[in-house]
């Protein structure tokens, strides 16, 4: 069983333009994507949507010892990460076309494998 985390990008402001049939569309979708995943045997360890991207807070080191903080992401692009889903999986490939189905439905992906315990340091981490 290996770890995979799916991320979907997606434009915010184009998506909270959309009529709510789209919507309604999008939440079938992600109702078929759950269907999917659980008759190939892959689970979800969690998923959920995200708040809007000028919401976050992102910190990152000052040089001198401390941290900035700073409202808002790292950084501005067209495309913000919308919501996740932590899926453990039997069958890499099995994963890959599921998500290739679920894009094909209108959304976008990006599936990350994680690492297993052991065979990364995690650079900075100390």
């Amino acid at each position: 069983m290996s770890r995979h985390l799916v991320l979907l990008p997606a434009p915010e402001a184009e998506w909270a333009r959309l009529p709510p049939e789209e919507h309604e569309k999008g939440m079938r979708s992600h109702q078929q994507f759950h269907r999917d995943l659980a008759a190939g045997g892959h689970s979800i360890v969690v998923a959920g949507p995200l708040t809007p991207s000028a919401e976050a807070v992102s910190m990152r080191p000052d040089g001198s010892g401390g941290a900035l903080v700073t409202d808002g992401p790292f950084l501005e692009s067209v495309e913000q990460m919308v919501g996740f889903y932590l899926v453990d999986s039997p069958d890499r490939d099995d994963l890959v076309r599921i998500c290739t189905e679920f894009s094909a439905r209108g959304e976008l992906i990006e599936l990350r494998d994680m690492v297993a315990d052991g065979e990364h340091d995690h650079g900075g981490a100390s």
